[in-house]
């Protein structure tokens, strides 16, 4: 059994009601699996910023690449050696197309 946190809190002050609504909203996509629960999602492998190997960015905009017959989308990028970026590898799936 699944249970949802409130995203009406009860509550007088317009700024704390507003972000209570947004963690909750986040907590419960998040739950359901759903990606717009992650907030490090990117367009590109990460050029900056200080990462440990096996860290993950998901790919905020995937679209099919390729050729026909081999085609794939790109689901996001992983750190196979940390640092300063790291480095980054793409993590690819075929789509049989």
């Amino acid at each position: 059994m699944t249970v949802k946190l409130n995203t009406t809190p009860r509550v007088n002050d317009r700024d704390v009601l507003r972000e209570l609504k947004e963690h909750a909203q986040t907590v419960n996509m998040i739950a359901e699996g759903r990606i717009a629960g992650n907030y490090n999602a990117q367009t590109a492998a990460p050029t900056t910023g200080k990462h440990a190997r096996g860290d993950v960015v998901p790919n905020l905009e995937p679209t099919e690449l390729g050729t026909a017959s081999s085609k794939y989308v790109i689901r996001g990028w992983q750190c196979v050696v940390g640092g300063e970026p790291g480095t980054w590898v793409e993590m690819r799936y075929l789509t049989g197309n």
